[in-house]
């Protein structure tokens, strides 16, 4: 394009296809809800955008990766801020500080997020097969989480299960807060993030030694 750089193009087809993905998604949760997640067609996504089955799959492994896509982007901030967490520090406080980054991520959701989160909670607490999809993201990143720890803490993650134990006890708190949240019809971000905070600081409060020791 004359006059641009190449920064500037790629810039302008990063955020162009930042559109295309979103929309899919909101197309996709606006039929979920309204047609049933199991009678909706990926066929019947792309032509409510008006893009070809090609392009879906190359945002999308399918229904149930588009269905969670927003929560599969928290997670993703989530392991990458424990990743980058200092090597010396305590297991929790590492998982404390990297879920931090994943909530305030959620608290300064923008209208369009926020209207996503309504939806997906809406869908998951009426979907059983994306509410077992959503456990299988939780293991995941589960798993991903204790290979960080078992490497910081130099031991093997196969034959030392106490970074898995500690993520696993970790993760179950929060997939309580969030559940809670479910149950209660909170769906505000402003509302959601300090119900998780505030059930993460209760159970290590509660369960000190487990909590504070190192792997």
């Amino acid at each position: 394009m004359p006059g641009m750089t190449d920064a500037h193009v790629a810039g302008l087809r990063e955020r162009k296809k930042q559109r295309t993905r979103w929309a899919l998604v909101d197309a996709a949760l606006d039929l979920f809800l309204a047609k049933g997640y199991e009678a909706t067609t990926v066929d019947e996504i792309v032509a409510a955008v008006d893009v070809s089955q090609r392009t879906f799959f190359r945002y999308f492994a399918g229904k149930e990766d588009i269905a969670l896509s927003l929560l599969t982007g928290y997670d993703t901030l989530f392991i990458a801020a424990l990743a980058e967490r200092p090597p010396a520090e305590p297991p929790v406080v590492a998982l404390r500080a990297s879920l931090d980054v994943s909530l305030d991520a959620i608290r300064e959701s923008d209208e369009a997020d926020t209207a996503r989160f309504r939806k997906l909670h809406r869908l998951i607490d009426d979907t059983p097969s994306v509410a077992a999809g959503q456990l299988r993201r939780f293991a995941e990143t589960e798993q991903a989480a204790a290979r960080i720890l078992a490497r910081r803490a130099g031991v093997d993650e196969v034959t030392d299960p106490r970074p898995h134990l500690v993520v696993a006890a970790f993760m179950s708190v929060v997939r309580v807060a969030y559940e809670t949240c479910v149950r209660d019809e909170i769906t505000e971000p402003a509302e959601v993030v300090p119900r998780v905070r505030g059930l993460v600081a209760l159970a290590a409060e509660t369960l000190p030694g487990a909590w504070s020791a190192a792997p």
